[in-house]
């Protein structure tokens, strides 16, 4: 029986279909039946996902490898690249390192979403491996909410939006919104407001076993706009609740680097190290994490 490798691609850009073919010509000498994430795709016997694009690709790989045990390989087409293991130039070394099974599986967490509308039988579910983030619909207007950690109010405040992440998400939006870089091993999830008119409107840290929610008060100037990873939206009107608590499913990643995640910072950000002095004479400040060494 012959192996399964499921491709996914940024299909709107020129590098992306090159990338692919070359992709795709590597993984099919190497014995592998190509699958194409198309809808409604069989992913039976699939055994790894070779992901080319940046992190939006990624995290749509993410979407249509959900409940399963497809690990996730990126190959960076795009500027930063955080979740992706291999670059442009080095996709033949990347699938002889697959063919070989020569790499490592990393679980990542994600987030069980839940939205309670008034009035509504049931909450709305979804899932996030970045972050679930409510914020305001109307631009000239700040949304008023409630805070909750664990069944406790904690406070109130207008604000443009709040992201409510994991440590994966750490570096994507809740970043941008003034977070703190949370490495991905520690089981944590991430409260960031953003843009708050608070005196106590700070990043929250919280264990895996909290639950975050966040209420839209009555006296909200606008309803909020409720996005996961960017992909799936929906209104959250005057009134709803979301609750966001750790998923029992992960997403896995593929990795044919153990450098430590501070060499990934370092690597991803261009983040200036000279004059560091803990390392041998000859080494590199900065290693290639983009050939697996």
């Amino acid at each position: 029986m012959s192996r399964r490798a499921l491709v996914v691609t940024h299909r709107s850009r020129e590098e992306a279909v090159a990338a692919t073919n070359e992709a795709v010509r590597e993984l099919e000498r190497h014995g592998f039946e190509i699958v194409r994430d198309d809808d409604g795709v069989d992913l039976t016997g699939v055994e790894i996902a070779v992901v080319l694009g940046g992190d939006g690709t990624i995290l749509r790989a993410a979407e249509v490898t959900r409940g399963t045990d497809i690990p996730l390989l990126g190959v960076n087409l795009g500027h930063v690249g955080f979740l992706a293991e291999s670059e442009r130039e080095d996709i033949g070394a990347a699938v002889r390192r697959l063919a070989d099974r020569d790499y490592e599986v990393e679980e990542r967490t994600t987030l069980d979403v839940g939205v309670t509308v008034h009035g509504a039988a049931e909450p709305v579910v979804g899932w996030a491996l970045n972050e679930a983030t409510v914020e305001k619909a109307d631009r000239a207007r700040m949304i008023e909410v409630l805070i909750e950690v664990d069944g406790r109010p904690l406070s109130t405040f207008g604000c443009d939006g709040v992201v409510m992440a994991t440590a994966t998400g750490s570096t994507a939006h809740a970043f941008s919104a003034g977070g703190p870089v949370v490495w991905p091993d520690v089981d944590a999830m991430l409260l960031v407001p953003i843009s708050a008119h608070a005196l106590f409107a700070r990043p929250l840290v919280v264990g895996p076993a909290s639950v975050l929610a966040l209420e839209v008060l009555p006296r909200s100037g606008s309803f909020g706009v409720l996005s996961c990873d960017g992909r799936r939206t929906m209104e959250v009107p005057v009134g709803a609740r979301v609750e966001v608590r750790r998923s029992a499913v992960p997403v896995r990643l593929a990795r044919l680097s153990r450098a430590p995640f501070t060499d990934r910072l370092v690597s991803k950000f261009s983040l200036p190290v000279d004059g560091w002095r803990g390392g041998s004479p000859g080494v590199p400040s900065v290693p290639d994490l983009g050939r697996g060494t």
